[in-house]
């Protein structure tokens, strides 16, 4: 499950429709901009806290990702604890791959 959505967030961040960082994540929840957020597995209570908050208040389904080195290296980046996808083609695919 986690490899799939791994490849789904990397064609999407090919495709610049995801938004990496707690802080972008936040950012464009609250100006209503994601479709679904990807949060890493080992995300500390902190960045949960707020960004499902955030999530919930707006609708916006989470998805349980990978550990955050392993999402981040899966894109190419270091370690990453959320990821705003703005696209709800690829949002639908990786709640749907998420088994939700």
């Amino acid at each position: 499950m986690t490899d799939a959505v791994t490849r789904l967030l990397g064609l999407g961040l090919r495709a610049r429709r995801v938004v990496l960082g707690v802080a972008g994540v936040r950012a464009r929840l609250q100006r209503g901009r994601l479709a679904c957020v990807v949060l890493a597995a080992d995300a500390s209570p902190r960045t949960r806290e707020k960004v499902e908050r955030l999530a919930l208040a707006r609708g916006v389904p989470v998805v349980r990702g990978p550990a955050a080195e392993r999402l981040g290296a899966g894109l190419g980046r270091p370690a990453v604890q959320a990821v705003g996808v703005v696209d709800a083609g690829l949002a639908r695919g990786l709640v749907a791959s998420s088994g939700g």
